[in-house]
């Protein structure tokens, strides 16, 4: 059982039990956190836990523990379920949504709920033999009766990069072309097959803005279920000032003072930021204020 209040009990010894999903259905006290189109309901800064009566059919799974110990159960539902449409529609909100209104259980929960609700929608057949899969481990696996395989929930590691100039007075961030220039944030990318982080962040970097990296470490990770994957947060000094946009992704870079990157997280520009539930956010702010942290040393010079 987990001992940290602000982490989620996943209860991983229940998984395993016969019958979980069906016996915590039946239980007095059980909680059901309910996803619908990859929104949850929020009221007064935290997730809404409802009764199972009150949710109907769905795809079930089991989250963990809530804060008290009562078991907290997941329903995936159809955007068009009946019975939950009954909630005010300004009460589902999406991650972005969400902000950084929720404290850290509140935020694992969400993240987790929408992770697994969408791993449990998309994954019905085997990618092997395309037989349909039965679900086993409370929901947090899928057996094909076919081929034998196992199937999982996924989740895709990325990395996302704050860079900051030689002399440590500027960041750098980029324009992604879907945001069309409205937004600028930090450098991301999936990391590739056979691609350590570390090779990732060099090579996003070159690709994305003609960057040659000086230093790179480690911060922190966040979950981000859109659709799978775990951001994994580095600092990183460039070698030079020499930047290029690659055109295509990145349609813009810029140099930003530490004074501009205040007016752009207070709203006054001279450019939109990320929202405050990502971790891009976070790593600009640290920046800002000086206080983006060093973790793990993972410093190199140029890719070998």
């Amino acid at each position: 059982m987990s001992t940290r209040s602000d982490t989620l009990d996943r209860a991983a010894e229940l998984r395993a039990q016969p019958g979980a999903i069906d016996t915590l259905r039946a239980a007095e006290g059980t909680r059901v956190v309910v996803v619908r189109d990859r929104r949850l309901r929020i009221a007064d800064r935290a997730v809404v836990r409802a009764r199972v009566a009150e949710v109907g059919d769905a795809e079930w799974a089991l989250l963990g523990r809530d804060a008290d110990g009562a078991a907290l159960l997941l329903a995936s539902v159809p955007p068009e379920h009946e019975s939950i449409d009954a909630a005010p529609e300004e009460t589902w909100l999406g991650l972005r949504e969400v902000g950084g209104m929720l404290d850290p259980l509140e935020a694992e929960i969400f993240v987790t709920a929408v992770a697994l609700a969408a791993w449990l929608v998309d994954v019905r057949h085997c990618s092997r033999c395309g037989t349909l899969l039965e679900l086993r481990n409370a929901g947090w696996s899928r057996h094909c009766d076919g081929c034998d395989a196992q199937h999982f929930p996924r989740t895709d590691p990325a990395v996302i990069v704050a860079v900051e100039s030689p002399d440590g007075e500027r960041l750098l961030l980029g324009a992604n072309a879907a945001w069309r220039g409205t937004m600028y944030s930090c450098f991301a990318g999936f990391v590739e097959a056979g691609e350590s982080m570390e090779s990732t962040v060099h090579r996003e970097l070159a690709e994305e803005a003609g960057v040659r990296l000086r230093e790179l470490h480690y911060v922190s990770s966040q979950p981000w279920p859109y659709p799978r994957s775990l951001m994994v947060g580095f600092r990183a000094v460039a070698a030079d000032e020499d930047v290029a946009a690659d055109g295509e992704e990145i349609i813009d870079v810029r140099w930003l003072t530490r004074d501009e990157i205040g007016r752009a997280l207070a709203g006054e520009g001279p450019v939109g930021l990320p929202s405050r539930s990502s971790i891009a956010r976070r790593l600009i702010e640290d920046w800002h204020r000086g206080e983006l942290k060093r973790g793990v040393l993972s410093e190199r010079s140029e890719p070998k």
